[in-house]
């Protein structure tokens, strides 16, 4: 791993700890809670991914996702997933300032 995905995997395994400490505490709603155990999954995901050294490999493809998108969203599993994103931004997330 280098120190990028160093840090990224401790971000995701504190991340990780948090929502499991939420999931355990059940005081969320449970459209929450339903959101928190989809976001925990993508989590486990990406972990295993960077333990077996496949991070960042498009799972449709198998070709490398831009650092850019995945700085953004670690969790993300493909290119195509990525194309949802621009319905969430007002600028398209190509656009260069």
């Amino acid at each position: 791993m280098n120190a990028m995905q160093e840090k990224l995997f401790l971000e995701l395994r504190q991340t990780k700890e948090e929502i499991e400490d939420s999931l355990k505490n059940k005081q969320s709603q449970g459209w929450l809670i339903t959101i928190l155990e989809e976001e925990l999954s993508d989590i486990m995901t990406a972990i295993n991914k960077l333990e077996n050294g496949n991070y960042g490999l498009c799972e449709i493809s198998g070709e490398f996702l831009s650092n850019d998108l995945l700085n953004m969203i670690p969790t993300l599993k493909s290119q195509k997933d990525s194309e949802y994103l621009e319905s969430y931004f007002k600028k398209t997330i190509y656009h260069s300032f």
